[in-house]
């Protein structure tokens, strides 16, 4: 087997050479992130457009009537389904970093997350655009 020298590797996903390795467990820290973020943003337009309650109860009506929106419904579906990988992704962080056997299980407990993400979220997503999509489309 012929060894290969740091060059060599240089620019290859495993070589060492690039700091973004593309791994499954880098592509779990990104969507953390990015779903922290998101659930952020929404908790901070939630409590502005609850305020409003109190300085304009008419302006209020007309922003909830906004929410009616099936495009809305379909950003809500999104949240939904960014708070759920949040809080499952941040529970399998907290057994990698607290549990001594952790790291060893970690990939397994990623597939794990995502599993119970979609069995979650397939009949959650069919509830939540259920009148949605009846309401699109005809029906009851």
């Amino acid at each position: 087997m012929a060894s290969t020298t740091a060059t060599e590797r240089e620019g290859t996903s495993r070589g060492g050479g690039t700091l973004y390795r593309g791994d499954l467990g880098m592509w779990s820290w990104v969507a953390h992130r990015i779903t922290g973020v998101l659930t952020f943003f929404f908790l901070f337009a939630h409590v502005i457009d609850t305020a409003l309650v109190r300085v304009s109860p008419q302006t209020y009506d007309s922003v909830i009537e906004v929410y009616k929106n099936p495009v809305v419904n379909l950003m809500e579906l999104g949240l939904v389904g960014a708070v759920l990988f949040h809080a499952l992704n941040g529970i399998r962080i907290m057994l990698v970093d607290f549990w001594e056997k952790g790291p060893r299980f970690q990939r397994a407990m990623l597939w794990t997350t995502l599993a119970v993400w979609v069995v979650v979220m397939v009949p959650g997503a069919y509830f939540m655009l259920e009148r949605t999509l009846s309401d699109l489309f005809g029906g009851k």
